[in-house]
């Protein structure tokens, strides 16, 4: 298992292409597409194999994820802010959906998250809020 990096108070800015990833029924990576490996700034190697939150930052709140988990354990799309984690330390920004995944069957084998730029109004807004939910958790 990587160690996580320590965080520095510097964002990330991107642009661009689709981030996208893939994981199993618990949240390990099986997948990473080249921008998710840019903007993370870990190799494909690196990343596959590893609990996706691996580049979650410590301003995310739980219940966040609580509510993306209990969304998408559901068979529903989740939609939402995150902030995630580079190697290097630094922070970034992405407007995310997560979907579960099917086999052949119909049974749910993974979800699948396609991340892209958040805007700055909506980066600023759900900050304050996530401030509040990590004070309500402390």
């Amino acid at each position: 298992m990587m160690q996580k990096p320590t965080p520095v108070d510097e964002e990330y800015i991107f642009d661009g292409r689709a981030i996208v990833s893939e994981t199993d029924l618990n949240g390990i990576i099986t997948f990473a597409n080249r921008k998710f490996c840019e903007i993370s700034g870990y190799t494909v190697q690196e990343l596959v194999g590893e609990p996706h939150n691996i580049i979650r930052h410590p301003d995310m709140p739980k219940a966040a994820f609580a509510q993306m988990w209990q969304t998408i354990l559901s068979g529903t799309l989740w939609h939402g802010l995150v902030k995630n984690l580079r190697k290097d330390g630094r922070y970034y920004w992405v407007d995310t959906e997560v979907t579960p995944t099917y086999d052949q069957d119909g049974k749910v084998k993974g979800y699948m998250a396609a991340r892209k730029p958040a805007s700055r109004k909506n980066i600023e807004e759900t900050a304050a809020l996530y401030q509040k939910m990590i004070e309500q958790e402390r």
